[in-house]
């Protein structure tokens, strides 16, 4: 079965959309947020090459592509695909400064 990482970024990353939709949204749309999370996390594992691809310059993010959570269309996943699933780098709101917060803005 592929597996699914995240780096400690993400999981800071999910924390905070968690804590933002449960005060905003409410419980209920948060913890779905998490499942669907969890989900689309596996569906990339199981077929890595469905998010769009990124040319980023930055060695630590080389084949970095991105993808949206299930349900949360403004949530974005980036992540990089390995042999044996992906690694999720970061879970960023589509409205952020995206291209900052990954370190690629000068």
């Amino acid at each position: 079965m592929p597996t699914v990482t995240q780096r400690e970024a993400a999981r800071r990353d999910l924390v905070e959309h968690f804590v933002y939709l449960a005060e905003n949204a409410g419980l209920a749309v948060a913890e779905r947020f998490l499942t669907n999370a969890e989900t689309s996390f596996n569906e990339l594992a199981r077929q890595p090459r469905m998010g769009a691809p990124l040319t980023l310059k930055h060695p630590d993010l080389a084949n970095v592509r991105k993808w949206r959570i299930n349900d949360f269309d403004n949530h974005l996943v980036f992540y990089q695909p390995r042999p044996d699933g992906v690694a999720i780098v970061r879970v960023l709101h589509a409205a952020s400064d995206w291209w900052l917060l990954l370190g690629l803005a000068d």
